[in-house]
């Protein structure tokens, strides 16, 4: 710390007021002379908590020659080697644990040496040196400044919603973790020439104007590992589910890089999501990058939670971060995937309006980093999504204004689209050299209004590798899932299609457009001919084939077939009203009296022209069925 002068301040700590300062003035200037600091002052103060030595503040450095610094250290030693040793202490007999326990006592004590400090507080170890002598004092000096009880400290100048600006941390780092107690932690955002802003990781009471604090050298973490599944977790990775602790000894760091080029291989197997309009025109592979974007209440969250059950037996974990949501909207979210039998293999990391805006900022990477390493580590395939990317946003735009940014369009910093760019660049499908795990990414948007123009949508649009956009109108019209086909892409295709679902799937985007279209035109005239008739007919089909209920997934033979059924003109002979329930009993039929096709289409993933025939004769017989049964129950009536 530099006073108003321009000196340095050397601050001196004592236990206790007895001290005589000419020895505080003795221990000043050999530590200035040996960091090499021309001019200073001594700022001295008394902490009885210390038991006794010192300790010494200087250039934003804390040298802890203290007793109970050492003690501390000493405890932090026996804690680390207990912990390692914890299983042996199963068997009364053995004696290596505690043997392991002494050795560490004795390394610890070992290091409990007062003479680094006579160097500095007796006069006589400087007089009449030679040269062996001075190369054994500066060894000593250095190791001392090397200790491990030296650490790189600030002092707290002022806090404010959530930011603690920091004087000293000259050499800290972008986005470190800096404690200021146990239980109080913030991340460093703001490295400024004499202060550094940090952004406080939950309530952290106890930092106060002049609290000290000091460098990890770490970043956030979090517990990684298969103890997590059929767990919620905050963004820190603790347990709020009521279900005690989460046995995990490894952990992750929450920012890391994305693979590169080679480390990564291209997308070609699919990931279903059980909903046939997305698998059918809009289909997501293993690695891809999807958005779900649209208004509130047009269900985004619905499409997610059922391509979360949908992988139940399909070996794809499932991480589900809630971003700024109602903590009753998580717990309702819990309980659905609980009764589908879906919590087993995900993880929930749940951040929720009410909590601080930094645990909100941390909380995707936070739930990237336990997808990483099922990827990295299990090598399996995960699906990730983001619940959702706008709240996250805003809840950087809230940090970057209290840390005094700029702010540039929307209000929004300038970096905001690097905030979600080096987030959804972590997913990928990773080469067979690293396992072949992959990371595929559901980002969540809420526009306004129906505006995809907006600053934060056309950022993800343009990183994600397509998106699925909802529509209120065809929402409120009873279209559901209400997916605009025209608007809606996926960039990876048919690379992430089986061949039976490329086939039966390609003259749908065409049929539902031009059926659009007719709809269109059709409006300003009466008149119609057969074709233009048959046109709109067949939209109208394939719209209502379409609606899907939530929680009622499909399989990938099953879509097959209804959309078989729908493109040849097979459905055509059907009112709107019952062209669903004649799909539906048709599909019942066919599992049940020829199971032999359904599991040749799922096994194959071709539907080849015998298949297509043996449906073709399947459907003709119930076909007569159904219109003698139609006409009975018209006659009847």
């Amino acid at each position: 710390m530099i006073n108003e002068s321009g000196f340095e301040v050397i601050r001196i700590v004592t236990a206790s007021d007895e001290m005589p300062p000419e020895k505080i003035a003795l221990i000043a200037r050999r530590f200035a002379e040996h960091l090499h600091i021309a001019g200073y002052t001594i700022q001295q103060e008394t902490d009885r908590s210390l038991l006794g030595g010192y300790v010494i503040y200087a250039q934003g450095t804390k040298y802890d020659y203290s007793f109970a610094g050492q003690l501390s250290r000493i405890g932090r030693h026996l804690k680390t080697d207990r912990d390692d040793a914890a299983p042996d202490f199963d068997d009364k007999e053995d004696k290596g644990a505690v043997a392991e326990i002494h050795r560490s006592l004795a390394e610890a004590l070992k290091d409990f040496d007062e003479s680094p400090s006579m160097l500095f507080e007796n006069d006589e170890l400087w007089e009449g040196e030679d040269k062996a002598q001075e190369e054994k004092r500066e060894k000593l000096l250095d190791d001392f400044a090397q200790a491990s009880q030296v650490e790189q400290v600030g002092q707290v100048m002022s806090v404010s919603d959530g930011v603690a600006m920091v004087s000293g941390l000259e050499n800290c780092v972008a986005s470190e973790l800096i404690m200021f107690s146990e239980a109080s932690y913030g991340i460093a955002m703001n490295l400024e020439t004499d202060r550094v802003g940090v952004v406080l990781l939950g309530e952290c009471k106890d930092v106060v104007e002049g609290v000290m604090c000091h460098r990890t050298g770490r970043t956030v973490s979090v517990p990684v590992g298969r103890g997590l599944l059929g767990r919620v977790v905050d963004p820190l990775g603790n347990p709020i589910d009521g279900k005690g602790i989460i046995r995990s000894t490894d952990k992750r760091p929450i920012e890391y890089p994305a693979p590169t080029i080679i480390e990564r291989s291209p997308i070609c197997e699919p990931l279903q999501t059980g909903i046939t309009a997305i698998d059918a025109m809009t289909p997501i592979g293993r690695g891809q990058r999807e958005l779900i974007i649209g208004d509130r209440q047009t269900g985004k969250t619905a499409i997610a939670i059922d391509t979360i059950i949908n992988q139940r037996g399909k070996n794809v974990l499932c991480v589900y971060v809630a971003i700024g949501q109602k903590m009753a909207n998580i717990v309702q979210v819990a309980k659905t995937l609980e009764q589908h039998n879906a919590l087993e293999y995900t993880v929930i990391v749940a951040s929720s309006a009410s909590q601080p805006a930094a645990l909100q900022y941390i909380a995707p990477y936070a739930g990237c980093a336990i997808a990483e390493g099922f990827m990295y580590d299990d090598h399996d395939d995960v699906l990730i999504v983001y619940d959702d990317l706008s709240k996250h946003a805003q809840a950087y735009r809230a940090i970057s204004l209290l840390l005094r940014r700029p702010p540039g369009r929307e209000a929004y910093p300038g970096d905001v689209f690097y905030l979600h760019s080096r987030l959804l660049e972590r997913s990928a499908k990773l080469s067979d050299a690293l396992g072949g795990g992959s990371l595929t990414a559901l980002p969540i948007i809420e526009t306004l209004s129906g505006d995809i123009s907006a600053y934060i949508p056309t950022n993800v649009i343009s990183i994600t590798d397509g998106q699925i956009y909802l529509e209120s109108e065809l929402f409120f019209s009873g279209q559901r899932p209400a997916i605009n086909v025209g608007l809606s892409v996926s960039r990876v295709g048919g690379a992430a299609q089986t061949k039976a679902m490329k086939k039966v799937a390609g003259p749908l985007r065409i049929s539902l457009a031009q059926a659009r279209e007719m709809a269109a035109f059709a409006q300003f005239g009466s008149d119609l001919d057969v074709n233009t008739q048959k046109q709109l007919k067949r939209g109208v089909i394939l719209n209502e084939i379409l609606k899907q209920e939530q929680f009622s997934a499909l399989q990938m033979d099953e879509q097959v077939v209804m959309l078989y059924l729908a493109t040849n003109e097979k459905l055509t002979f059907l009112d709107k009203e019952d062209a669903k329930e004649y799909v539906n009993e048709f599909l019942q039929r066919l599992s049940v009296l020829h199971p032999d096709i359904m599991k040749k289409i799922m096994d194959t993933r071709v539907l080849d022209d015998d298949v297509k025939k043996e449906i073709d004769e399947i459907e003709a017989e119930y076909h007569m069925l159904y219109v003698a049964e139609h006409k009975q129950y018209q006659h009847e009536a």
